[in-house]
């Protein structure tokens, strides 16, 4: 078995202590070389394993003599922004609970706007959503509209129409949260039953307790799951344990860290925003120095510039 270098991270708690202990480059290195392939090191290229180590700290594979540092194929490849700096951005993204702005990553770390910007993307796509666990139990369905608010607007520039479920001049937003347990959220076209039942048969375990308002969409869920409605439309928000409060939670939850943080998302990146919301929703219990460690962990994975642009 290979050996790895996994310091206790949660004794971190403060960025103090996080800085104290990353001092060098060269262990922050050694922190992503030992988690990545412990003693035996694979050629990011070919595969061939039992590549050895350069005098200067780089790797280098006998088989196709390409040479590589432990950062090629992760998210810090081709980085010229020190590592140390990476994790302090992971750090302050994991302890600050509304998320953290480009403007004010690049003031903590002393690196450009733009650069800060990219260093978020960046962790962002490590926070991508998956069915492999299922969503069961209790779980609430509810979608939401994300978008400028018309009143906002000088009269000459307002949209007509916009009102309710309008996608004129908004994004549609669906979300699953189960009670006490995890969320699955996902921007989509649009509301429509064709699009939200497959989602939720992806997402949700069959013979789960579905929690929803009295939407049309939501109609025949009781096929397959149990199915409670609450009527919104006749002021009712809790009735016999019917409610869906949690994924409204969430909603108020997600506003606040949109409109307090960023105070603007485009449609292109919403998706990741929204990923960053579950990420620190499903990760509420856990501490700083926990959030920091999954982070860390996942960051040992292929992200590229066109992943970070979303470039087609």
């Amino acid at each position: 078995m290979p050996k790895t270098f996994t310091p206790n991270f949660n004794r971190f708690n403060s960025l103090f202590e996080l800085v104290s202990y990353f001092n060098t480059e060269q262990k922050c290195e050694k922190f992503i070389t030992a988690n990545r392939w412990g003693d035996d090191i694979v050629c990011p290229y070919c595969g061939h394993h039992h590549c050895y180590t350069r005098s200067d700290g780089r790797f280098k594979c006998k088989d196709c003599n390409s040479n590589f540092s432990c950062k090629a194929d992760t998210i810090f490849d081709n980085t010229k922004i020190p590592l140390l700096k990476w994790f302090m951005a992971m750090y302050l993204i994991s302890c600050h609970k509304k998320g953290i702005s480009s403007v004010q990553l690049a003031v903590d770390i002393n690196v450009s706007q733009k650069s800060a910007w990219h260093i978020l993307q960046k962790i962002r796509t490590l926070f991508a959503q998956d069915d492999s666990e299922a969503l069961d139990g209790e779980v609430e369905c509810d979608e939401m509209y994300l978008g400028g608010r018309e009143t906002n607007k000088h009269q000459s520039k307002r949209t007509e129409g916009t009102q309710g479920r309008s996608t004129k001049t908004k994004t549609p937003i669906f979300g699953m949260v189960e009670r006490f347990g995890n969320a699955r959220v996902l921007k989509v076209s649009d509301t429509k039953a064709s699009t939200l039942r497959p989602i939720i048969e992806q997402f949700v375990a069959d013979g789960s307790h579905i929690f929803t308002d009295e939407y049309q969409a939501y109609k025949g869920l009781d096929e397959r799951y149990m199915h409670s409605v609450i009527q919104h439309g006749i002021k009712e928000f809790s009735k016999e344990g019917i409610t869906t409060n949690s994924i409204e939670g969430f909603w108020a939850y997600f506003k606040r860290m949109v409109f307090g943080t960023y105070h603007y998302v485009s449609t292109k990146y919403l998706q990741r925003y929204i990923d960053e919301a579950v990420y620190r929703w499903n990760t509420q219990i856990d501490d700083e120095g926990e959030r920091f460690d999954i982070m860390l962990s996942k960051s040992i994975g292929v992200c590229t510039y066109e992943d970070v642009k979303m470039i087609a």
